[in-house]
């Protein structure tokens, strides 16, 4: 029972150091982003909203607020406030003159599909170049099968 017990408390002290270290890794990974979205001003909230209209182009208000989880008002104050800025267009529906459809900037758009995923993973592309081939397969394979079984549980 006591051995047991160890073997339980070693696991959890082990996912403990690895939630640790993941946690890390997502922090760094985030920098750059985070520095470049800093220079343009732009809150978390407006990022998301960003994301969601560059992936769903020609949502209505009523999804998008379902897709960020924010209330229909405060999600309309964050078009405002992106549409005055240039960042997302409001233009009516084709086929229902009483709804809008949120369309990003061309300028946003090319940034969250091409930029962003440059900023993303360029410190990961870094790292791993400094990495032996033979260790770029371990990780890799580590990193698959830790993610199986996240996903199995």
């Amino acid at each position: 029972m006591a051995q047991r017990a160890a073997k339980q408390n070693a696991v959890a002290a082990e996912a403990g150091r690895i939630e640790q270290d993941l946690a890390g890794i997502r922090k760094i990974l985030r920098r750059p982003l985070e520095a470049e979205v800093a220079k343009g001003d732009v809150t978390v909230p407006q990022q998301a909203v960003m994301h969601v209209v560059v992936a769903n182009r020609g949502i209505n208000l009523k999804d998008l607020s379902r897709e960020v989880s924010l209330s229909h008002s405060t999600v309309s104050g964050i078009v405002d406030r992106l549409q005055k800025r240039g960042m997302v267009e409001r233009r009516p529906d084709p086929a229902d003159g009483r709804i809008a459809r949120i369309y990003p900037s061309p300028a946003v758009d090319a940034f969250v599909r091409d930029r962003i995923p440059l900023l993303t993973q360029g410190p990961l592309e870094a790292a791993l170049k400094r990495a032996t081939e033979r260790e770029r397969a371990a990780i890799a394979k580590s990193i698959k099968r830790l993610r199986e079984l996240l996903e199995d549980a």
